[in-house]
């Protein structure tokens, strides 16, 4: 799957640090994303299935973060372009309400390692 985007703004809106290619990795467990500055990420389905932008994984305000447990063999099924500033990943647990702007994208890929540290913490303390 490849998704190459190209997006407008108006004067004086800030340009969000667009995604210029989205590729799902030949197994479906993981995206690689590039990105106009030239910055690109591998990003594991698990860490877009347990940091999903959903309400249904981030809660309906502060502090109401729900830990998924049990996805780090999610594969990702599809994905849908959201506009011309988003994508919507669908998971082959029945997940598909997330969306990816890039900017969460590029967020996820700088920030993975340590998302996933403090997921896997939090995973820990539950059992």
């Amino acid at each position: 799957h490849r998704i190459i985007r190209k997006m407008k703004f108006c004067h004086g809106i800030k340009q969000m640090n667009k995604a210029t290619e989205i590729r799902c990795h030949p197994h479906r467990n993981a995206l690689n994303v590039r990105f106009e500055d030239g910055s690109h990420y591998q990003i594991s389905a698990e860490c877009l299935r347990v940091e999903s932008p959903s309400a249904e994984v981030q809660g309906h305000g502060a502090d109401t973060k729900i830990i998924v447990p049990d996805k780090e063999n999610v594969k990702i099924t599809a994905m849908h372009p959201v506009g011309n500033y988003a994508i919507r990943i669908s998971f082959d647990d029945g997940h598909d309400t997330g969306i990816y702007s890039w900017d969460i994208l590029a967020h996820l890929g700088a920030e993975q390692d340590r998302l996933m540290a403090e997921y896997r913490a939090n995973i820990a303390q539950m059992k």
